[in-house]
């Protein structure tokens, strides 16, 4: 089997090469339930788990008894924050909880999928790392069009290549990234990716 390839676009979005892609990373099996379980461990840590509600022991009050435990006539109790009192807290109390833990070899494998099933449907591409001397929404619109991929698109730039991030982040569909923000449940919702030559060498080695 051929190892993966991906177009390096120019400043203009023309094809300039065509460069050889590490085979481990991007020749990886598709592995559809490690990716959904990667893709749901995300969404859930990024989930507020603001739903709850309190038990006896998270009621404010009741720390003292209402009245003394004998001689009144009624039924003792200890404090007006139990589940029976108006007021009081909730019996088993339900806390939110969304983790969902998937361990560090299963989502490289997810993260590693989720980039093959790029460059297996001719959505990847790496933009060349002299594109872009200073920034331009307009020559960025120009190679997004010129590749001709559909959007929503990634684009995935190191911290220092500002004019890549400043020309891409004002286009409609598309996000740009670092290496290390890079989600696999954003590689899954992107219909395409674009990512720098300087970038590309460390999303491989998330990758690895």
């Amino acid at each position: 089997m051929a190892a993966p390839k991906a177009p390096v676009l120019d400043g203009t979005g023309k094809k300039a090469k065509d460069l050889t892609l590490d085979e481990s990373v991007f020749g990886a099996d598709v592995k559809p339930h490690l990716v959904h379980e990667a893709v749901r461990a995300e969404q859930n840590a990024n989930r507020s788990a603001t739903h709850g509600v309190k038990s006896r022991g998270l009621v404010a009050g009741g720390r003292s008894k209402p009245w003394r435990q004998k001689g009144t006539g009624r039924a003792r109790a200890g404090t007006t924050r139990a589940p029976n009192w108006t007021g009081g807290g909730v019996a088993f109390a339900v806390r939110s909880s969304f983790v969902g833990k998937v361990n560090r070899k299963e989502r490289k494998a997810a993260f590693r999928a989720a980039l093959s099933a790029h460059a297996d449907e001719g959505t990847f591409a790496v933009l060349a790392n002299d594109s872009f001397d200073e920034p331009s929404t307009k020559d960025a619109a120009a190679v997004v069009e010129a590749w001709g991929k559909q959007t929503p698109l990634i684009v995935v730039a190191q911290q220092e290549q500002e004019a890549i991030a400043k020309s891409f982040r004002n286009l409609q569909g598309v996000h740009v990234v670092t290496p290390s923000e890079v989600e696999i449940s954003a590689l899954v919702w992107a219909r395409s990716l674009l990512v720098s030559e300087g970038a590309l060498e460390l999303v491989q080695g998330r990758a690895s």
